[in-house]
């Protein structure tokens, strides 16, 4: 059941986020929901990685081997994603820094010399 509720909720914050990204009105907002719709997938490979009633992977005195361990792959991998969302955006708030410091404005509907 956990698993099942950690896929709804990865989902779910993937939707609001794309939701938020689609509608928004500001640059900033929609960094936001850009770092929303990247934190479900910390929760989707941590509910890729959860086994119920396994311990951390460090084996020695207090965990013998054969026992049940989470594993450390999806550790791994979430650390890197959460690395790789704060740069990402640390970027998109520097470019929405320098957009207001050329154009004056924030909105995107607003910047009419960046179309094509």
């Amino acid at each position: 059941m956990t698993s099942w509720l950690a896929y709804l909720v990865a989902a779910w914050l993937l939707v609001v986020g794309l939701y938020g990204v689609v509608t928004s009105h500001h640059l900033v907002h929609t960094v936001v929901c850009v770092s929303i719709a990247q934190s479900s997938t910390y929760v989707l490979l941590l509910g890729i990685g959860y086994q119920n009633g396994a311990t951390a992977p460090i084996f020695g005195a207090t965990t013998p081997p054969g026992t049940a361990v989470v594993d450390p792959v999806v550790q791994a991998l979430s650390l890197t994603d959460i690395v790789v969302s704060a740069t990402v955006t640390a970027l998109l708030l520097a470019l929405a820094i320098q957009v207001h410091r050329r154009h004056g404005t924030v909105d995107p509907d607003e910047l009419h010399s960046l179309r094509g």
